[in-house]
Formats: structure tokens, C-alpha cells, sequence
């Protein structure tokens, strides 16, 4: 039986990329999964259709989550479908890259911010009710965010993260773990920090495309491991905090190959002159 029978899952950003292949996997594995989704419609009928192919209790709601008003709303739909739920993947993110948007703009450092931080803590505020309903079965959550957090633009990455999406990831830390006091015991949080991913600041993005050959090196150069990370993988993080970490919470696992750490390499030991 596909371990996740029986459970009702909210992923948020699940028309594309990271959070299309979470929801998918999901439903793969037996839970009930709501999808939230804004932009490129196209996408959105095509993970309705592949959602629909795995079971008709899945859903797609369509929401831009800026806002507390539209917050609440999106939540007022939630709960006619269900009045718990066992996981959320807040994946909800405005990752503007210098190479794409050049100098910051008011309305980009607001959009960044309002998208990458704020939606976060209003969509928190309105699922912890519904999580912490969950009861025995013991719910959690896994909050997607960023090594800009770390790195800020800095260094090759300084090309692909820019200063307020790096501020914001930053403070989602601290989020994370006030979140995790909140839930306590019954609601666990983690915090999900990515580095590099394909169609999350590196292949099958625009900004990629943009950078020349020799940049796109120095990124991967830069990551222990040598390349970017792939879709599977970060699904099988998700699960593993949603499913197997049950005695971790309020932590930061970080999935980035190795590019926080890239940056100095290990010389070798000298042999000293004893």
C-alpha cells in the first residue's frame, strides 16, 4: 500500500517544477493532494490532468496568496473539501534573478518580499488550525526556501540571487522555528534549504540561459558535487521531513550539493617540520 493512504497533503507552487514533482509524487504515494497553483495556466490544466489521472479527490486551486484577503479565502475553499490536514509544503517564492531583472526596482524588492516571505506566514497562520487538527496522526510541514539565505549575491551566485530574495530567505529561519514552537507537539516544521535545481535557479530557467558558458561553470565548480540538483531529489527530501524525520523539528536541512561549502577547497597537509 503507497504510504501516504489516507493523508490529505497541501502543496503550494505546484503548477511547475519543485512543487509540481512534490504533488505529484504525493499523490503517487496515496495522499489526497491539494494543489495551489498561480500563473501559467497552461500548466496549471496539465498538472490538473496528470492529477486527475492518478485519482479524482485530487484538486487544483488556483490563488494568488499575496495577500491576507486572498489568504483566507484560498483557506475558506480548503476547508469545504476538508477540515484537516496532515502536510503542507509551503513552496511559495518570487526568486528575481540580476541577470534576468537587473537593478532592483521598488515594486520588484515588494513583489520579492511579499511572495517569498510574507504569503508564507499568512498561509502558515491559516494552516496551523487545520494541521493541528490532524490530532494522533501527527501532521507536518516542510517550508521551501533558499541558500541565498547563506550566501546572499555573493560570488557566482551573485548572478542568480538577488539582495531582498536573500534577505527573505534569511528570515525564514527564524519563521521556521517560531512555527515549530507553535505546532508543537502535535504539528512538526521543517525548513527545506535548496541551492541549485534544475528549473529553480539553473537549467530550464531563463536566468540559465542568460549566463555565458564560463558562468554556468564557475556555479558548478562551485558546488561540491559539480552540477545541479535534479527534481526527484528534492521530492524525496520533502518526504523524508514529511514522513521519516519524526523527531526533527524546527530544523534546516540543506540540499545544495555541497555549494554553501564550495567555496574553499581542502588543501593538502603540508608535512610539517617536526
Amino acid at each position: 500500500m503507497p504510504r501516504l493512504t489516507g493523508k490529505t497533503a497541501l502543496v503550494l507552487g505546484a503548477n511547475r517544477g519543485i512543487g509540481r514533482s512534490v504533488a505529484l509524487e504525493m499523490a503517487r504515494e496515496g495522499a489526497t493532494v491539494l494543489a495551489g497553483a498561480h500563473d501559467w495556466p497552461e500548466d496549471t490544466d496539465s498538472l490538473g490532468q496528470e492529477l486527475h489521472n492518478l485519482g479524482p479527490q485530487h484538486r487544483v486551486l488556483t490563488a494568488d496568496l499575496r495577500t491576507p484577503a486572498a489568504v483566507a479565502e484560498f483557506f475558506t475553499e480548503i476547508r469545504r473539501h476538508c477540515p484537516t490536514l496532515d502536510f503542507l509544503v509551503n513552496n511559495l517564492e518570487r526568486g528575481g534573478m540580476p541577470v534576468v531583472h537587473g537593478p532592483y526596482t521598488e515594486e520588484q524588492w515588494d513583489l520579492e518580499i511579499a511572495t517569498t516571505l510574507k504569503a508564507k506566514w499568512w498561509v502558515m497562520d491559516q494552516a496551523m488550525p487545520l494541521l493541528k487538527n490532524s490530532g494522533e496522526s501527527r501532521a507536518a510541514v516542510v517550508v521551501i526556501s533558499s541558500i541565498a539565505g547563506l550566501t546572499g549575491r555573493t560570488g557566482p551566485a551573485g548572478l542568480i540571487f538577488n539582495d531582498a530574495y536573500a534577505a527573505a530567505n534569511r528570515a525564514l529561519a527564524s519563521f521556521t522555528e517560531t512555527w515549530a514552537r507553535e505546532g508543537a507537539p502535535t504539528v512538526r516544521v521543517n525548513e527545506l534549504m535548496l541551492g541549485l535545481i534544475k528549473t529553480r535557479h539553473a537549467e530550464d530557467t531563463r536566468g540559465w540561459g542568460l549566463l555565458t558558458e564560463q558562468q554556468r561553470r564557475d556555479l558548478h565548480h562551485h558546488v561540491l558535487l559539480g552540477r545541479s540538483g535534479e527534481l526527484p531529489e528534492v521530492a524525496r527530501a520533502v518526504l523524508f521531513l514529511l514522513t521519516e524525520a519524526t523527531y526533527m523539528t524546527g530544523s534546516v536541512l540543506r540540499l545544495d550539493g555541497g555549494y554553501v561549502l564550495g567555496g574553499e577547497r581542502v588543501p593538502p597537509m603540508p608535512p610539517g617540520v617536526l
